[in-house]
């Protein structure tokens, strides 16, 4: 049962680290995943972004495509109705895959704000660069028989439509996910105005240098999804090559000589790096945890740098189900070869 924002567990907010955006904005550095991978029920996630927000959490990420939208907002709506104010809080969505075309961003976004029931958005972001769908739940072998590979001119099409949203006030915020170099370096070019954050995975076995330093380069601030190494992901994300960054010799004995959970020591890094981790949780133990990893007891510079030296070039979320007919493999989604 959540309690509310007098928690005696609650983490003070002045100890929060927050990042700063191309725009001057604040956002809280560390932020609430809301997928369940399939298998959390909505109403099990909603109850804990409504006790994360009491605990101390601001920052929640959201996606039309996890399903929950409806379920969260009566979550945001008895946080504020208990007294935490809306700019307090940053709530992020994303557009799904299917609502690329002309007129269909601004109508998923109506939906998601309905079902939100806010009346902006602190940050939108293009969920992945491709229209290819699956339904929910599918598995790896599943393939959208319309898929098509990136092209740029469809994509910019959506994103004039990201930019347009700005001057509405429904979002504060646009910005990119799932992206590559080559895919980033043709929006920049082309673009009126530049995503101000790109979400995109970040763990201890999988670091993405060139991707992070590209995209730190262009003033945008990544968002690490999967930071912990996603160990509940789908069945359709795993694969025999996968490895765990929470079993890694190195993160387990910075933990052991911390007396902290290996989790903690991957969130450390990853807000010391200079990522906004977003980690998922429905177990109270586990997202409060999660949140006094980031604001108490940092990891010394020889800690980040053994951290460094375990990067795997592991890929969890690889995206096999937006393969197009003629892909070679899922290596294609990411422009591997370029």
């Amino acid at each position: 049962m959540a309690q509310k924002n007098n928690d005696a567990e609650a983490v003070d907010q002045s100890t929060i680290p927050y990042r700063t955006l191309n725009t001057g904005a604040k956002i809280p550095a560390i932020g609430l995943g809301t997928f369940g991978s399939d298998h959390v029920f909505g109403e099990t996630v909603a109850e804990a972004v409504k006790d994360a927000i009491y605990l101390g959490y601001r920052h929640i990420d959201c996606a039309s495509v996890y399903r929950n939208e409806d379920l969260i907002g009566t979550s945001l709506q008895a946080v504020m109705a208990a007294g935490i104010k809306r700019e307090e809080l940053w709530v992020t969505s994303k557009i799904w895959n299917d609502m690329h075309g002309e007129g269909d961003v601004l109508r998923s976004l109506t939906r998601t704000l309905k079902d939100l029931k806010l009346e902006y958005l602190d940050l939108y972001l293009v969920h992945w660069p491709f229209p290819n769908y699956h339904a929910p739940g599918v598995g790896i072998d599943s393939r959208d028989p319309d898929a098509k590979p990136y092209i740029h001119e469809n994509y910019m099409q959506t994103w004039r439509q990201m930019e347009d949203l700005l001057t509405t006030g429904l979002v504060r915020h646009i910005g990119t996910a799932n992206m590559s170099i080559p895919k980033l370096r043709l929006l920049l070019r082309d673009c009126a105005i530049k995503p101000s954050c790109n979400e995109m995975e970040l763990h201890p076995h999988f670091q993405q240098p060139e991707l992070f330093s590209y995209v730190t380069d262009n003033g945008i601030v990544p968002i690490g999804y999967s930071p912990l190494g996603s160990p509940n992901r789908p069945e359709r994300d795993r694969t025999a090559t996968d490895t765990s960054d929470m079993d890694d010799p190195v993160i387990i004995s910075i933990a052991k000589r911390m007396n902290v959970h290996p989790a903690s020591v991957c969130l450390k890094w990853a807000v010391q790096r200079g990522q906004i981790p977003i980690p998922f949780s429905v177990n109270r133990k586990n997202y409060l945890s999660n949140l006094k990893a980031v604001t108490e007891h940092p990891l010394m510079d020889e800690d980040m740098r053994l951290i460094a030296g375990i990067d795997r070039n592991c890929r969890l979320i690889k995206g096999q189900v937006f393969l197009w007919p003629g892909a070679h493999s899922w290596e294609d989604l990411w422009d591997i070869d370029n």
